[in-house]
Order: C-alpha cells, then structure tokens, then sequence
C-alpha cells in the first residue's frame, strides 16, 4: 500500500486483506512524503493491531530515533531495519543482480535477526527476468541449511 499522505482506506483495505488469514504475511505502507507526526499518529492509530505492519519511509526525514521509538510502541516495522520493537524484520533486497557472494552477505546479516528469534520477511525485487524466486530460495539456503524450504 503506498500512503500518498492520507490514511483514509488503510481501515478497510486492512478488512480485505486480513481474510487471507494465516496466509498473510505484514503489509507494507509506502510512505513518499516527508516527515509528518501529525501523519504518523493518524496512520498508527488507523492499524489495525492484529496485523503485523512494515512502514517504508523514503524521505530521509523519518530516519530519527524518536519515530523508531514510536513504531516501537506499536509493534510496527521499518522496512530495511535490522533492530527495533516489532516480532519481526522486513527486508527488501533492491540491487539485483546477486552473486551467491552477495547472498551469502544478506544471509549473515539475516542468521542473528532468526537467532533472536525474529520472524524475517525478506523480499528481492527483480526488473527484466524473473531472478526474484532463485535468490529467495538461495538466500533460505545459507540463512537456513540446504534442507531448508
């Protein structure tokens, strides 16, 4: 979901996805627009807090250790982040191609997020070829055994 500043539909978008049930993994709020904490408080207080949400910030405003503190509170991820409050990690992976050197580097970047005992969500962006599938499988590899899967 991208924000475009406005929280309205975040509530039933959140009714229309939650039907997914166990199947559905944290939602991803693209936020474009620089820091608002007027915004924020909107946006957390609209999350429904069953649902495990990532806030992907793109303006450097937002990048203050008092906003992580208040995604914190909530339990809400910073997409990118390796620390935080919330059960969880949301990694998106954006510079392909990988090398399995590259692989192995996001890997142990990943193996002490899990050994704390974090849920990882990590996602490949792809452009031309559908490489996505073959470095998600890898990177599960390394992070995991090659029984993984």
């Amino acid at each position: 979901m991208t924000s475009f500043g406005r929280v309205e539909g975040v509530d039933a978008a959140a009714q229309s996805i939650s039907k997914l049930g166990d199947r559905l993994g944290p939602v991803r709020i693209k936020v474009l627009q620089a820091r608002d904490d007027g915004f924020l408080r909107l946006l957390l207080d609209s999350l429904d807090p069953t649902m495990r949400w990532a806030l992907d910030f793109r303006h450097k405003s937002w990048l203050e250790d008092e906003i992580q503190a208040r995604l914190d509170e909530r339990g809400v991820a910073r997409v990118d982040a390796e620390e935080g409050g919330a059960d969880f990690r949301y990694l998106r992976l954006r510079n392909p191609p990988y090398s399995d050197d590259d692989l192995a580097a996001e890997a142990a970047r990943i193996e002490p997020i899990v050994g704390a005992g974090l849920d990882v969500f990590a996602y490949f962006q792809h452009e031309d070829e559908p490489t996505a599938p073959r470095y998600a499988e890898r990177l599960l590899e390394l992070v995991s055994g090659p029984s993984a899967g």
